[in-house]
């Protein structure tokens, strides 16, 4: 299995590169980024390219995939809704129209169109113009994620909320398990989506948990 993946360097692409790479059933990975990556790995391979608005000109290096991680995100802190759209809407089209195969949208718990919140709504537009493709489709709707195996977030603000809150992570995945998952769990309930487990188009932290088993 050829796994493409967006957003590789931040806290949910770690997670999801991890995984993809540790499962056996995944033979190659290859990242997209602005610039070259630090990780390593034999079935690893990463592809430059600075314009994510059109992938057209890499779309040889893409084909034949069979899954698209679509982990790239902005924090909508201080962005408005023109600078904050590209990233996490038109990127994510293009990255559809580009990369065949099932495709896994990193969205957010709370994303809704109707939101009068700017980042609910763009995630929300996001995920209702994917889930209308014609093909294998599936959005990851995590709440708070705490991260493992060394991974951190590049945010500032939420390595300091995940540092101080990581202590509170078992007791909220016992009493709203909606709300709580791991990197880990994470990126392995997307390699299982890649992999064709059965599962919900739209996944909430307790059903990406139960889908990573």
């Amino acid at each position: 299995m050829k796994i493409v993946m967006f957003g590789a360097s931040g806290m949910v692409g770690q997670g999801a590169l991890r995984e993809a790479l540790l499962d056996p059933a995944v033979e190659s990975v290859v990242t997209v980024g602005r610039s070259p990556s630090a990780a390593t790995d034999p079935k690893l391979r990463h592809v430059v390219h600075a314009d994510f608005g059109d992938l057209s000109p890499i779309a040889a290096e893409l084909a034949d995939a069979d899954a698209c991680f679509y982990c790239m995100g902005v924090t909508s802190a201080g962005l408005t809704e023109a600078e904050y759209t590209p990233v996490t809407h038109d990127y994510a089209l293009e990255a559809a129209r580009v990369v065949g195969g099932t495709y896994v949208y990193v969205s957010g718990e709370g994303a809704d169109a109707d939101s009068k919140t700017m980042w609910a709504r763009v995630k929300g537009r996001t995920e209702n113009e994917l889930l209308a493709l014609d093909r294998p489709v599936f959005v990851v709707r995590p709440g708070f994620i705490q991260p493992l195996h060394g991974i951190t977030s590049r945010t500032r603000i939420y390595r300091y909320l995940y540092s101080w809150s990581s202590w509170l992570f078992p007791l909220l995945r016992r009493v709203a398990p909606k709300y709580a998952t791991t990197t880990e769990l994470l990126g392995r309930a997307m390699v299982a989506l890649a992999k064709g487990a059965p599962a919900d188009r739209v996944l909430r932290s307790d059903e990406i948990n139960r889908v990573a088993g």
